[in-house]
């Protein structure tokens, strides 16, 4: 028996920041200006990571909005917080909580669940309300016996489960931050949320929760929008003169930085996109293999035939339309659009098993 292939996990941070009342006083245009550089530092990093802009003013009084972000790796974590600091308005900024997580499987098991894989990646909804917290378990906990603990994490499931409209995120933070683990919940309706959380404390499993504080009530708007919350000059306004893209289209990386015969996963709006460079032809479909979602920005390039072939069960996509070819896959992945401007690739909509204009050097 082989070893199973490594999983590929994704890196999820929760950034809450406050703002310095000082910045209020500054003048209308270096409000508006630094509310621009602020925004257009987060767009430079479309493609290396996905993120979403929360508001949560009026919600809590130590912080005022989060950027839920994730990424590939750390490195780009760091990166971005980094550029951030370097902005005008990141001078005025705090970051009093910092949730570091990762994706990973549970170790329980839950048949009549979505299926496991989906863990691995982060997907978030258009739902209107994010809830965040830690989430610590007592050591009693991990003293028990699995299938004792299997037993009350059924019950807690059950209980989830009457709640459809409320979705879930459950990423871990074992040895990476003080928490264990960080929950995100997902829903139109807090007072849902709300009759959610309190029917779950009086399941058993909950009697093993040493902490899961603070809590946080996030609303999902536009970057442009929530930096509008911080009061100021509007930026939505100030953006709006900005030169837009009409055509739908998001850059995402260099040319330069995917030579011939080269892959990258990037980023477009909550999109994983695995680029491949065939010969000069850059070529671009989802990245999660549909049979096990396997990552095939990982697997072999045959540039020759323009195929890809997925790293875990040897599965073939067509590069040039998304359908599979050979192996245990029978459902198409999504390809989409690319264009190359001024040296930048660039992503645009995605149609599933059909063939798109492919972007030449």
């Amino acid at each position: 028996m082989t070893d199973a292939p490594r999983e590929r996990r994704q890196a999820v941070r929760y950034a809450f920041y406050k703002l310095d009342p000082a910045w209020r006083r500054l003048s209308a245009d270096r409000q508006a200006a630094s509310k621009i550089e602020f925004a257009e530092t987060i767009e430079r990093f479309h493609g290396r990571l996905l993120l979403r802009p929360y508001g949560l003013a009026g919600m809590r009084g130590d912080c005022d909005f989060l950027l839920w972000q994730v990424a590939d790796d750390l490195d780009v974590l760091m990166a971005l917080q980094t550029a951030l600091n370097h902005t005008h308005l990141g001078g005025y900024l705090s970051v009093p909580y910092s949730l570091l997580a990762m994706t990973r499987r549970s170790i329980y098991e839950f048949p009549a669940a979505e299926p496991s894989g989906d863990r691995l990646t982060i997907k978030p909804s258009e739902a209107r309300y994010l809830f965040v917290y830690p989430f610590v378990k007592t050591r009693a906990w991990y003293s028990l016996a699995k299938p004792e603990r299997q037993r009350m994490m059924d019950d807690h499931v059950r209980i989830g489960r009457k709640y459809p409209e409320i979705r879930l995120n459950t990423t871990y933070s074992y040895g990476l931050d003080d928490q264990e683990f960080v929950v995100a919940f997902e829903g139109d309706d807090p007072a849902r949320f709300l009759d959610l959380v309190l029917e779950l404390r009086e399941s058993e499993a909950s009697a093993y929760t040493l902490r899961d504080t603070p809590t946080f009530t996030c609303v999902q708007m536009s970057l442009w929008d929530m930096l509008d919350t911080l009061g100021g000059a509007g930026a939505v306004e100030a953006a709006s003169r900005r030169p837009a893209r009409a055509d739908g289209f998001t850059p995402v990386l260099a040319l330069a930085d995917l030579p011939p015969g080269a892959a990258r996963r990037v980023y477009a709006g909550t999109e994983a996109i695995a680029l491949f460079n065939v010969n000069g032809t850059i070529r671009a479909i989802a990245n999660r293999c549909t049979h096990a979602r396997g990552s095939l920005v990982d697997g072999t390039l045959d540039a020759a035939a323009c195929v890809v072939t997925c790293p875990w069960h040897d599965g073939k996509f067509s590069l040039e339309t998304g359908r599979p070819l050979s192996g245990p896959v029978t459902i198409p992945v999504a390809v989409f659009q690319v264009k190359v401007e001024d040296g930048t690739i660039l992503i645009g909509p995605a149609r599933v098993g059909e063939p798109t204009g492919a972007a030449h050097r």
